[in-house]
């Protein structure tokens, strides 16, 4: 009767998504990535367009998730964003006017032009085929892009200077160096009225000498060629450009930095000019380009740190000071200066200088505007409260001004922080803060939240006394009548919580508790960027946030990078439920060590108490060196061990009770682990020992090897997903039973073979404890690359993969989805698989069911759904390369579908006929309208619900929404009439009433006249 259940479950409707739940059940995090703020061409900037009469600004910028992006200044909204793909690196964008342009791809392949207040695509232009492209490091240069009239000049592959119509994409010339295998390598494009000119350096013995090449305007032809004699050190940013764009009569200048000297000659079509003049009375040790060159403006840091502002001459003829920052000087009392420029509406340039007081603690801005005081310039200055203990450090700096009255001044700064958050400052105040780090996140896990009780009054804390118990329930019955009301009113109209109500609860005591299903958990995530968050999964909201420490490392600098994060404590343990986050600390003098994040999930306090709230988040170095793995058991008390190098066993917390567990739990302890053989990776097998007489630790050791062909590499492992399983095996339609292969050691393995003709990859299935094959594939590799998505639950696997291969009889290209299905020995064979030994005779006696289908799209992510009990059926939940996120209901994934009509046993296991195919159903898209860009992981969670699962998607966006494999039998439909209900049994409960004396008074005129 329980399996018939289970089975009528499977067929039921799946829970779909209506318009009215869009918002309710789900949400959408619109992402765009952390700024590339390492170079001038790609940081984030403030674009001004329209007419003299009205301007509108944009903030503008491409991100290290390969996204070029308009925000709003007003309230930090994406305007929008192009998402390019992954191979199609953005190198540089240009703005101008109403257009912004990109270069991407190897050395510059592919010219884009975007309109900048929609983001629409006016034309795509391929300049030379990526396999031509040069590789420079950095990837911007040898690349550069202006306007000039009406077309768009792009420098490639430091060799090559193309004109292409701004409007149409049409080429009208290009221009490549004859000697492109010489050391010449362009960087820099000049226009002027009678030349335009590529600029670049050329490698000699010791350093970098200039060289020119002008070209004519009309056809690219050359007009003249030259080397300028010079000593240049870092070709990077040792020297620019300075031209004054709209006076023809000033002409550009070619400016560089040698041997502390800022050196310059003139721009001229037949490059006679080439004898220098150069800055006298300061020594200076750097260059800085502000965004300003085309307006004849640069920073010039001096050799003791002082900033300098350089301006081309009105005659041409040279450069001068025109301002330095007082007190910008090196000093113990503040921070390096970050220079900045920008324009206010009227096209007047700013240039600030931004850095921390260690004096005042707070961030400070010096603001030069050149154009007030009869041309002589002022500066203004503003402190404004940075947060460091939540942002990190300030990186990199963009400026907008305003000169709304005389000498008032008014900055707004967009700054972008070493933790992944950009911030809008006007003056010194805060205006909005977009935590892009999250575009960034590499590891997320849900954590349960306690009752409304238990949460506010904290009872799981531990034993509570009867005084303070009898205090309690006296101050509770203030709330009596309120509750009275409600549950009134609820019981008169029926208006209960349903699975698609808001799960959000508004709390005034700000304690955390869940909804009535527990759809409202918080997801502890971690960043690339060293920052960890609380979110709540009911509305994208951030609980807290901690930046975490670097310890020690913070003297000389560092990075921590997440590798794996564990609930080591939940409500059901009582108390405030608790997280572990493994990283690896990976400093700049190449010092690596392993360091452990103990929080709290609900508030992200320091569960060691080590650290306050306020400050950043210190944690505890446990080992020093790398980690080579790390696991949780899940015992009594959950503890988690962690590999060194040596392979010696860690535990945290090092308690003598968890050491106990661990030593009783060693024998039984499978694992495999990476390693390299000969140059290539290999996968063994290792158990743990101990051996006093060596260390007072367990030390793993090999016990088995997978063999694999010699050109075989390993490229990912993948451990099963585990949960609860309600039903360990399958009753077919006559009356048999299949019985599920679940055995807890099992783990997936993909492998490539790229020295073999065509390439392929490999994907097994592998017991843990003895090495055992389980299943294997071979399938063929795409563009030299596997990239094959897998999931693996239960008795069930699910791999997605391309296959470019149609030389069989009605095959194509295309995407395959593969689902297997594994089963102990034969029809009504009881194995017992999930309690076997590995070394049993049976271990192996397993019988697989295979198919493949084609699937539409490409997958960059997939996860099975789960439940609190296994009961519902699971559905397998992908992430599209089109930036959709879908449901593939299990039913459509059975490999036991026939290939024919399908007879009455197999219609009563509710099996479909095979096709090939797997449909697009719209119905089946979770996302709907949102656009979920890029998602790289998928992680599902049971809610209180046996129907529900949680779904959350992440990669550039951010995405949640609730699923219901076998639709919500657990709970009434909102379209059920509770109202009707409750007259019902009102109308009921009054007809007793009345007729109960009825009823007695007849029985008692009986008994009279018996």
């Amino acid at each position: 009767m329980f399996i018939f259940l289970l089975a009528l479950i499977c067929v039921l409707p799946t829970w779909a998504l209506h318009e009215s739940d869009v918002g309710v059940v789900d949400w959408h995090k619109h992402l765009v990535g952390v700024p590339l703020a390492g170079s001038i061409s790609s940081a984030p900037i403030f674009h001004r367009f329209g007419s003299e009469g009205h301007t509108q600004s944009l903030l503008l910028t491409a991100t290290l998730n390969n996204v070029l992006a308009a925000l709003h200044p007003v309230n930090g909204s994406v305007a929008w964003r192009h998402v390019f793909e992954h191979e199609d690196r953005i190198l540089l964008f240009h703005k101008h006017e109403h257009t912004v342009s990109t270069l991407s791809g190897l050395g510059g392949s592919i010219l884009r032009s975007f309109d900048v207040l929609t983001g629409n695509l006016i034309f795509e232009k391929w300049l030379h085929k990526p396999e031509f492209g040069n590789l420079l490091e950095p990837g911007s240069f040898g690349k550069f892009l202006t306007n000039a009239g009406p077309g768009i000049l792009a420098l490639t592959n430091g060799h090559t200077v193309s004109y292409i119509h701004a409007t149409t994409g049409e080429l009208i010339w290009t221009w490549t160096s004859s000697d492109q295998s010489s050391l010449v390598i362009y960087s820099r494009v000049v226009v002027a009225p009678d030349a335009i000119y590529a600029v670049g350096v050329a490698k000699s013995l010791q350093s970098y000498t200039l060289h020119i090449t002008a070209l004519s305007p009309e056809n690219g032809n050359i007009l003249a060629t030259a080397d300028i004699p010079s000593s240049i050190s870092d070709a990077l940013v040792d020297f620019t450009t300075l031209s004054q764009t709209g006076a023809d009569t000033i002409p550009a200048r070619v400016v560089w930095l040698e041997q502390g000297s800022v050196k310059s000659i003139t721009l001229s079509p037949n490059l006679k000019s080439r004898k220098p003049s150069a800055i006298k009375n300061a020594v200076y040790k750097q260059l800085v380009d502000v965004g300003l060159c085309e307006h004849g403006h640069l920073v010039g840091v001096k050799e003791d740190g002082s900033g300098r502002i350089l301006k081309l001459q009105d005659d041409g003829m040279g450069l001068k000071t025109i301002w330095e920052f007082e007190g910008s000087a090196t000093s113990a009392d503040s921070t390096d200066s970050i220079y900045a420029g920008g324009f206010d509406k009227d096209g007047h340039a700013y240039i600030s200088r931004v850095y921390w007081s260690n004096i005042l603690k707070k961030a400070t801005a010096d603001v030069f505007t050149g154009h007030l005081a009869e041309g002589r310039g002022i500066l203004t200055g503003f402190s404004f409260p940075f947060d460091t203990a939540n942002h990190g450090i300030i990186n990199h700096v963009a400026i907008d001004g305003a000169n709304p009255s005389g000498w008032n001044v008014v900055s707004r700064l967009f700054i972008t922080t070493s933790t992944g958050a950009v911030q809008f400052w006007q003056q010194d105040t805060l205006k909005w803060t977009r935590e892009e780090s999250l575009a960034a996140l590499v590891l997320a896990e849900f954590v349960e939240l306690s009752e409304r009780v238990l949460s506010s009054t904290r009872l799981g804390e531990g034993p509570e006394a009867f005084f303070t118990r009898a205090l309690r329930h006296l101050l509770d019955l203030q709330d009596l009548p309120q509750y009275l009301v409600r549950f009134t009113q609820r019981f008169a109209t029926g208006s209960y919580a349903s699975a698609s109500s808001s799960a959000s609860i508004k709390e005034d005591d700000g304690h955390l508790s869940r909804d009535t299903f527990g759809f409202r958990q918080v997801i502890v995530a971690a960043t690339a960027f060293g920052k960890v968050y609380g979110i709540d999964s009911s509305n994208g909201e951030i609980l807290w946030s901690r930046v975490l420490g670097l310890g020690w490392a913070a003297e000389v600098g560092g990075r921590i990078h997440p590798v794996k994060l564990f609930v080591t404590k939940t409500v059901s343990n009582g108390g405030s439920p608790e997280v572990v986050l493994v990283t690896q600390r990976r400093a700049d003098n190449s010092l690596v060590d392993t360091v452990l994040f103990h929080l709290d999930a609900l508030t992200g306090e320091d569960a060691t108490k080590k650290s306050a709230k306020a400050d950043i988040l210190q944690g505890l170095d446990i080992i020093a060196g790398p980690l080579v793995e790390a696991h949780l058991v899940d015992e009594e008390s959950k503890f988690i061990v962690l590999l060194d190098e040596f392979l010696q066993v860690n535990i945290y917390p090092d308690t003598e009770e968890n050491r106990d567990a661990f030593a009783n739990l060693a024998p039984s302890v499978h694992f495999p682990l990476r390693t390299t053989s000969a140059g290539q990776r290999r996968l063994a097998g290792h158990q743990v020992t101990l051996n006093d007489q060596v260390s007072d630790k367990f030390v793993a050791y090999p016990t088995w090897t997978l063999s694999l062909p010699a050109e075989e590499d390993i490229q990912t492992l993948i451990p099963s997903t585990r949960g609860p399983i309600a039903s360990i095996g399958k009753v077919l339609g006559n009356r048999t039973t299949l019985y599920k292969y679940l055995n807890p050691r099992l783990f997936a393995v993909l492998t490539a073979s790229h020295s073999v003709s065509p390439p392929t990859c490999g994907v097994y299935l592998v017991d843990g404890a003895k090495g055992s094959l389980v299943y294997h594939a071979t399938i063929p590799a795409n563009a030299r690359a596997c990239d094959v998505k897998m999931a693996l639950t239960e008795n069930w696997l699910v791999y997605h993969y391309y296959d470019d291969d149609f030389s069989a009889t009605g095959q194509s290209k295309g995407y395959r989805m593969v689902t297997v299905e594994l089963y102990e020995g034969q029809t009504d064979e009881k194995t017992r698989s999930s309690d076997m030994s590995a070394f049993a005779g049976e271990a192996m006696n397993v019988t697989t069911h295979e198919q493949s289908y084609v699937f539409p799209h490409a997958i960059t992510a997939m996860s099975a759904t789960s439940t609190k009990f296994g009961i519902s059926s699971k559905d397998l939940i992908v992430a599209t390369k089109d930036h959709k996120v879908q449901s593939i209901p299990g039913r459509m994934l059975n490999p036991r579908r026939p290939h024919r009509k399908t007879t009455t046993e197999e219609q009563e296991e509710f099996l479909i006929q095979y096709d090939p195919v797997i449909p697009s159903d719209p119905r089946r898209v979770l996302s709907h309208n949102y656009d979920v860009a890029n998602v790289q992981q998928i992680v599902t969670t049971p809610a209180l619900l046996e129907s529900t699962s949680l779904v959350f998607a992440y990669g550039l966006d951010m995405f949640l929404t609730r699923v219901a494999p076998s639709s919500t039998f657990d709970v009434l439909s909102e379209n059920f009439n509770k109202a009707q209900l409750v007259l019902t049994v009102s109308g009921l409960a009054v007809a007793i009433m009345i007729t109960r004396p009825m009823v007695q008074r007849k029985k008692l005129r009986e008994k009279w006249y018996q």
